[in-house]
C-alpha cells in the first residue's frame, strides 16, 4: 500500500458528501465494504474506524489537524486499514460502536468517533472521540495514540480477546426482555423528572449544553391537553412547554434573520448555538410549533412554524423534491461566520430608524457576544422596544421585519456553509410529517405541496422492488433501510392522510407495516430490531428504545401500529404495538425521562384515542375536517374519505357513505353510531 498521496482516494467514488470531504486526504481511506474488511484480515492489521458527518465541527477540526497532515497519514497508512463512515448513512454502525465506546470508556461518545477494531471479529478494543494533533486537555496526541494502540494490538492479543468477550457479553445484556406493559406510573415519573430539571429562568431542562428535546416537550403538551379535556388543566405542564419554546424562538438557537433552528445551545440562555442546522431538528420543531399554536393561539408559535417551513422550502428542498440533510456549522474555516455581524455591517446596511429598533430588540447596545461580533439573540420584546422609542408595536415590528429582509440579502452574498445534499428516508419522513402538520394546522397548501414533492421523490427513488432504501444523492439510491426509515415514513403517511385522502398512501403505509412485521420484528421477545433480518451481519443487532436526536424507532413503530390497527381494525398491528410496550416496560420504569416517545405510545395504549372517519362528497369534506381539527387533540386522528371511494381495506369497508356527510367515531376498538349532523361532532 503506497504512502504517497494519490490525486483522490477511494472516497471520491462514494455518494456521501461527508466521505467526499476526505477524498483528497493523504490517508488511504476505505469506505466500509467487504474489500476493506478482507484487506484488514489479509494484512492482519487493526482497523481504524472513523465515524462522523458533514456538518460536524470537531470532525472538520480533526480532519484538518490529522487526516490532512502527511506525517500523520503516513503513520495511519503504515499501521492500520483506515475506514471512514458517514454516521447518517450508516446509523447501524454508528449505534453499535457508540454503545461500545460507552461500555469501554464509561462515558458518552460523540463525533468524530474513533474506534480501533480487531480485523478478525470487528470487535472494538479501544475507543475515543476527537484526538488533537498535540497533547492537550488531558488527551494524548493522535500520533502517540496510533503508535500505542498498534503496539497494544501486537503485544496484548490475549488481553484484547478477553476484553472483547466481556464487551460482547455486555452488549448481549443490553438486549431488553419481554415483561408486562406498565401502568401509568412511568408517565407520572417522567413528568416529575422533567419538572425537577426544568430551568424556570431560561426554559429547557438542565444546564448547558441545551438541546431542543422535542419529545419531552410534546409529552408535556399532550399531558396538558388530556388534563384540559378533563376539566382540570395542568397549567404548569403547559407553561414548561410554552416558556421553553418562546425562549428558543427568541434565542440564538433560532436563526433570527433566515429562519430555521440550529442544533443546540452551548450556554444556558439559548444565546450561542452550535451553528449546524439539521433537518431532523427542524422537522420536529416545526410540528411542535404548530401544536403549540393550535393549543394556545399565540402568534409567536405560528410565526416560528412558518419561518421554519419557509426556510426548509427555500434552502433545504431540492429541485427533485427531497429534503437535504444538513447545513454545516462552518464557512470560510470558521464556525458561525455566515450568521454573525459586526456593528459596522449592521449600521451600514440598515436605515437609522431600522437600526434603532433592531439594536434595541437584539441588545446591540451591549457587548458583543460571539468572538467580537454579534449573534442575534432577542433581549427585549417589541412592546418594550416600542415604549423605549416612542413607537407603536406595529411600527417596531415593521422596522424589524424590514431590517431582517435587508440583512438576509447581505448574508446571501457571503460564502454559504456547505450543504449535505443527501436525501435520507427517515429524516425526510420527519419533515414530510412536519410539513403536513403545518399544512393542516396553518391552512397552508404550499406546505402540503412541499410534503407531497418529497414523498414523490421517496416513492420514485428510494422504494425499489418492494424494498425501501435509506439514502439518495446525485441519482444514486443505496443502502437497505432501517427501522427508523420504515416507521417514520408510515407516521408521515398517516399525517398526510389527515390533510387529504389518497388511497395509495394508505396502501403504501400498510405495505411498510407488513415489511416491519416480516423483517424487523423480534418474534421471540417482541419489539423491532434496528436492521432487517437479511441485513449485513454486524457484531450486535440493537433494538433501540430510548430517544436520541431522533425519536426512538420502536416508539414510532408502536404508535403507528396502534393508529393503523385502530383505523383498519387489524388486531395483528395492535398486538405488535403491545409487544413493543411489553419489551420496553422495564426501561420505561427504570428511566422514564429517557423514553418520552415510548411513553406517548404507552399513553395511547392505556387510553386509546379517537379515530374519526368522515365519508362525504369531496366538496362537503372540508367543513367537517375543519371542525374536527380546529383544536389541539393529539389523541385524535381524523380522515376525510370521498363518498365514491369503494373497496376500502379492513374496518374502513364497513364505513359506507350516507345520503350526505357522515362521520364514524371510534374510540379504540369501539365504534359509535354514525353522526350525520355537523353540530353533533365532538369538540
Amino acid at each position: 500500500m503506497s504512502d504517497s498521496m494519490p490525486p483522490a482516494n477511494r472516497l471520491a467514488a462514494t455518494a456521501s458528501p461527508y466521505l467526499r470531504q476526505h477524498a483528497r486526504n493523504p490517508v488511504d481511506w476505505w469506505p466500509w465494504c467487504d474489500a476493506a474488511l478482507a484487506e484488514a484480515r489479509a494484512q492482519d492489521r487493526p482497523i481504524l474506524l472513523s465515524i462522523g458527518y458533514s456538518a460536524c465541527h470537531w470532525c472538520h477540526v480533526m480532519a484538518h489537524e490529522s487526516f490532512e497532515d502527511p506525517a500523520t497519514a503516513a503513520l495511519m497508512n503504515r499501521l492500520f486499514v483506515n475506514i471512514k463512515v458517514d454516521r447518517e448513512e450508516r446509523p447501524d454502525l454508528d449505534r453499535i460502536y457508540q454503545t461500545a465506546h460507552q461500555l469501554l470508556s464509561s462515558r458518552a461518545g460523540g463525533w468524530p468517533l474513533t474506534v480501533f477494531l480487531t480485523p478478525e471479529t470487528l470487535e472494538p478494543f479501544f475507543c475515543g472521540t476527537y484526538f488533537p494533533r498535540e497533547p492537550r486537555h488531558g488527551l494524548p496526541a493522535f500520533r502517540q495514540l496510533l503508535e500505542g494502540v498498534e503496539r497494544a494490538f501486537r503485544e496484548q492479543r490475549e488481553a484484547i480477546r478477553e476484553q472483547s468477550q466481556g464487551l460482547m457479553a455486555a452488549l448481549a445484556e443490553l438486549a431488553p426482555r419481554a415483561g408486562a406493559i406498565p401502568d401509568s406510573a412511568p408517565l407520572e415519573g417522567a413528568r416529575r423528572q422533567l419538572a425537577a430539571s426544568f430551568d424556570a429562568a431560561r426554559g429547557g431542562f438542565g444546564g448547558a449544553p441545551k438541546f431542543p428535546r422535542v419529545p419531552d416537550l410534546e409529552l408535556l403538551l399532550r399531558h396538558w391537553a388530556a388534563t384540559d379535556a378533563a376539566g382540570q388543566p395542568d397549567a404548569r405542564a403547559l407553561a414548561m412547554v410554552t416558556f421553553t419554546l418562546e425562549r428558543m424562538i427568541a434565542g440564538g438557537i433560532n436563526d433570527q434573520v433566515g429562519g430555521g433552528f440550529y442544533r443546540y445551545s452551548v450556554d444556558d440562555a439559548w444565546m450561542i448555538p452550535h451553528f449546524e442546522k439539521m433537518l431532523y431538528d427542524n422537522a420536529q420543531l416545526l410540528a411542535l410549533c404548530c401544536d403549540a399554536w393550535q393549543a394556545t393561539s399565540e402568534p409567536v408559535f405560528r410565526a416560528a412554524a412558518e419561518a421554519t417551513a419557509d426556510w426548509v422550502i427555500g434552502e433545504m428542498q431540492s429541485d427533485e423534491g427531497g429534503y437535504y440533510s444538513a447545513l454545516d456549522a462552518d464557512s470560510e474555516g470558521q464556525e458561525g461566520r455566515y450568521y454573525v455581524w459586526t456593528r459596522e455591517e449592521l449600521e451600514g446596511t440598515l436605515a437609522p430608524e431600522e437600526f434603532a429598533a433592531f439594536a434595541a430588540r437584539y441588545g446591540l447596545d451591549g457587548p458583543a457576544n460571539f468572538e467580537g461580533r454579534w449573534h442575534l439573540h432577542a433581549q427585549a420584546m417589541p412592546a418594550e422596544v416600542a415604549g423605549r422609542l416612542g413607537l407603536t408595536v406595529a411600527q417596531v415590528e415593521g422596522l424589524i421585519d424590514g431590517a431582517r429582509r435587508k440583512l438576509l440579502e447581505v448574508r446571501r452574498a457571503r460564502v454559504r456553509p456547505a450543504c449535505d445534499e443527501k436525501v435520507l428516508t427517515a429524516w425526510n419522513a420527519l419533515m414530510i410529517k412536519g410539513m403536513a402538520r403545518a399544512a393542516r394546522v396553518l391552512a397552508r397548501p404550499d406546505y402540503l405541496a412541499s410534503a407531497e414533492r418529497a414523498l414523490g421523490l421517496v416513492r420514485s427513488t428510494l422504494w425499489r422492488d418492494g424494498r425501501l432504501l435509506a439514502s439518495y444523492m446525485d441519482g444514486t439510491a443505496h443502502l437497505p433501510a432501517y427501522l427508523d426509515d420504515h416507521a417514520m415514513l408510515i407516521d408521515a403517511l398517516l399525517e398526510l392522510l389527515q390533510v387529504r385522502w389518497r388511497r395509495d398512501d394508505l396502501r403504501f403505509a400498510i405495505e411498510l407495516a407488513e415489511i416491519l412485521l416480516a423483517r424487523f420484528e423480534d418474534s421471540g421477545e417482541g419489539g423491532f430490531f434496528f436492521t432487517a433480518s437479511d441485513h449485513e451481519t454486524l457484531i450486535h443487532r440493537p433494538k433501540p428504545l430510548a430517544d436520541e436526536s431522533l425519536p426512538a424507532g420502536n416508539a414510532v413503530a408502536a404508535r403507528v401500529f396502534q393508529r393503523l390497527g385502530h383505523l383498519l381494525g387489524e388486531p395483528r398491528y395492535l398486538e405488535a404495538a403491545a409487544r413493543v410496550l411489553a419489551v420496553a416496560g422495564g426501561d420505561m420504569r427504570r428511566a422514564p425521562y429517557a423514553h418520552a416517545s415510548l411513553l406517548m405510545a404507552l399513553d395511547e395504549h392505556l387510553e386509546p384515542g379517537e379515530t374519526v372517519v368522515v365519508r362525504a362528497p369531496p366538496t362537503e369534506l372540508p367543513p367537517w375536517l375543519a371542525e374536527l381539527q380546529q383544536t389541539y387533540r393529539p389523541r385524535r386522528s381524523a380522515l376525510g374519505i370521498p363518498a365514491d371511494e369503494q373497496d376500502l381495506p379492513g374496518n374502513l369497508a364497513s364505513m359506507g357513505p350516507g345520503p350526505g356527510a357522515r362521520a364514524y367515531l371510534c374510540r379504540g376498538t369501539h365504534c359509535e353510531a354514525p353522526i350525520e349532523e355537523l353540530a353533533r361532532l365532538p369538540a
